[in-house]
């Protein structure tokens, strides 16, 4: 196979394996890193072959979905073997799906190459904005969450273990998480992408805490 055809075999199988999740993390997920990605690469000017296959595989192994304790990408291995990727190409694409995932705020990203830099970019890119506080409350909703918890404030999480056992409510990953995106991009053409998505966010959650304690009503006549 050439490297179009290989591509293309990997939608259709990402589309298959994706097409029944609710969580967020679902196969439109994934076609939208995909375009991102596409994007900031023809900008950047990596080897799209590498940032489309990492892109396409970022979550077949990830941890909120399987049973194992970290992102060893045995399956996206399993896979590139399947499509006889070359044996560097393939290390590298697993590297990237490796290092991709955000794994709390104290916690060092390890991603080194530049087309790993854009995969982790575009997949950052759709947890933000409008598309990302959707995710955020399919998520929640998903592990049970409730959507806020005055009582229980958000905390920044100095390791990826307290990151993955944290099961506070979805208003909290917006300070844990989401509003810190925008300053851990790693390329231009990315971080001018975040500066809009970031304030949608902001302005959703200030009507969100407005709404909340009623100020939006007390501040009108009605």
């Amino acid at each position: 196979m050439d490297q179009q055809d290989i591509i293309q075999k990997t939608v259709e199988y990402i589309k298959q394996e994706f097409s029944d999740d609710a969580s967020g993390h679902d196969w439109w997920h994934i076609y939208r890193v995909w375009k991102n990605a596409v994007t900031i690469c023809e900008y950047e000017k990596a080897d799209m072959f590498i940032v489309q296959l990492a892109a396409l595989l970022h979550d077949l192994d990830d941890w909120k979905f399987n049973e194992s304790v970290d992102e060893t990408p045995l399956r996206a291995r399993a896979w590139l073997e399947s499509c006889h990727v070359d044996i560097p190409t393939a290390e590298m694409i697993c590297e990237i799906i490796t290092h991709i995932s955000y794994k709390g705020a104290g916690v060092e990203s390890k991603m080194g190459s530049l087309e790993g830099f854009i995969v982790q970019d575009a997949d950052r890119l759709d947890a933000i904005g409008a598309i990302g506080i959707g995710r955020a409350f399919a998520y929640g909703g998903y592990r049970n969450r409730m959507m806020y918890d005055p009582d229980s404030p958000p905390q920044m999480h100095a390791s990826f273990e307290e990151y993955k056992n944290s099961s506070s409510a979805t208003i909290n990953h917006f300070y844990e998480k989401l509003l810190l995106l925008k300053d851990m991009m790693n390329t231009p053409t990315a971080r001018i992408i975040a500066e809009q998505r970031h304030a949608v966010m902001v302005k959703f959650l200030d009507q969100f805490m407005n709404e909340w304690e009623g100020k939006d009503v007390s501040d009108r006549s009605l």
